[in-house]
């Protein structure tokens, strides 16, 4: 089972867990499984199209997924999913 690390700000949607081991061969089917078993986190991850949201960074074992197979890149039981929301804004 891959294991995400759950940003702070999706936190509060999975009762507070920092990680959460989840089943799926592939990055897609493992964020499906912790929308599955966290709806909360549904909205921020993913497009009404069911689409990842721009804003939303995931990280295979440090590799941007967008540069490897996207949702599609495989994910084994020993993998790690990162999310990171990205950040906007700043000073002006």
């Amino acid at each position: 089972m891959p294991t995400i690390k759950v940003p702070p700000v999706l936190r509060p949607q999975t009762g507070g867990e920092a990680e959460v081991a989840v089943a799926g061969a592939t990055v897609g089917e493992a964020l499906r499984a912790l929308v599955a078993a966290h709806p909360g986190t549904s909205e921020q991850l993913f497009s009404p199209e069911g689409e990842l949201n721009r804003y939303v960074n995931v990280y295979l074992n440090d590799e941007d997924v967008r540069v490897l197979d996207g949702l599609d890149t495989a994910a084994g039981e020993s993998d790690t999913v990162v999310i990171l929301p990205a950040m906007a804004g700043g000073r002006r």
